[in-house]
């Protein structure tokens, strides 16, 4: 796999070198060109000249002399201008061209390099889970475990099961949102108490962090189930990758003036300024691959704020005082019904 990154990093500065060698070939091109114009044009007024001198043979030429060597310098100057005008134009569109394939080239590299991140953490996103739940089958065929043991052991396996699960279900999805063929099923929603069974699920789920939630009750809002539950999934698992272990993860839903608002809060390192809005990109992580720790797939997050969007609300990211991130979601249509 290391090698694959290196031939493709070698290949890209290939690429890059061959193009700007073939762009500045290409402006040579165009300066020579311009020089054998204007060489071209002093000869042709040499020659004009030198037929105007032969022609001249009495006083009374003088005056149509001079009328004829104000033409010839008119004619060498509409020459220059001409030149240097479709040199200029001609440059301008080799430039701005040049920068348009250097955009498309450096994007579909940059693709490229995105979705090899993607391959690698995706091949060790679903060998873990594999390995983890063949290891403790193999555990319980093998042994004569006690009741405790046993259990312990197959509420692993069905815990790395739901991983690789969501995992395989946030790429079906990405491919779906990506080509517009998933079709939100929207319904009347108890949007609280969908978060609170998503927060006990979760729970359960992630045992090395605690969460806790401040939900405002009785808030509904149009929306499909499905997807919405992946948002807080993703936002909470992503939180769970990031901070530090026996921290805390807050999630809160209240409304200000602003809209309804949804925000998944944790004590971990924060987002660079720089990668805040990079990180809801697909397949785009933050760090290097090969030596980030955090396991993912670069899809979560990208996909949250697609959802997001698609319920016509908004994501972003903040600093989390003293130190982790908050992302927020806000809403614009809902409705709180008094109990």
């Amino acid at each position: 796999m290391m090698k694959r990154i290196v031939n493709k990093m070698q290949e890209g500065t290939s690429v890059s070198f061959v193009y700007f060698l073939v762009l500045a070939y290409t402006i040579a091109a165009l300066v020579w060109w311009g020089i054998l114009l204007f060489r071209q044009s002093e000869q042709i007024k040499g020659f004009e000249l030198q037929n105007l001198n032969l022609r001249i043979d009495s006083q009374t030429q003088q005056m149509a002399h001079q009328l004829e060597l104000q033409r010839i310098n008119k004619e060498e100057r509409m020459r220059a201008f001409k030149y240097v005008g479709e040199g200029i134009t001609f440059l301008g569109i080799i430039l701005l061209g040049a920068l348009f394939v250097f955009r498309a080239v450096w994007k579909h590299m940059k693709l490229g390099q995105q979705q090899q991140n993607f391959m690698m953490a995706v091949t060790h996103e679903l060998k873990s889970p594999i390995a983890a739940a063949k290891l403790n089958l193999e555990t319980i065929r093998k042994h004569r475990l006690d009741e405790e043991k046993q259990l312990k052991l197959i509420n692993n396996t069905i815990r790395e099961t739901n991983r690789l699960d969501q995992l395989c279900n946030n790429i079906l999805l990405a491919a779906q949102l990506e080509t517009h063929k998933y079709q939100l099923f929207r319904e009347p929603l108890d949007f609280s108490t969908l978060i609170e069974n998503s927060i006990r699920d979760l729970d359960n789920r992630i045992g090395t962090h605690q969460i806790k939630s401040d939900i405002l009750p009785h808030v509904w809002m149009e929306g499909d189930k499905l997807t919405l539950q992946i948002v807080l999934s993703n936002l909470v698992e992503n939180a769970a990758k990031y901070a530090p272990k026996h921290t805390t993860i807050y999630v809160k839903l209240f409304e200000n003036k602003e809209g309804l608002k949804l925000q998944v809060i944790d004590e971990g390192p924060g987002v660079p300024d720089e990668e805040k809005k990079r990180i809801f990109l697909k397949f785009y992580r933050v760090g290097n691959e090969n030596t980030r720790k955090a396991k993912g797939s670069g899809l979560g997050l990208f996909l949250t704020a697609k959802i997001v969007e698609q319920h016509g609300g908004h994501i972003d990211v903040k600093d989390n005082m003293p130190n982790g991130s908050c992302f927020e979601i806000t809403w614009s249509e809902y409705s709180v019904q008094t109990a």
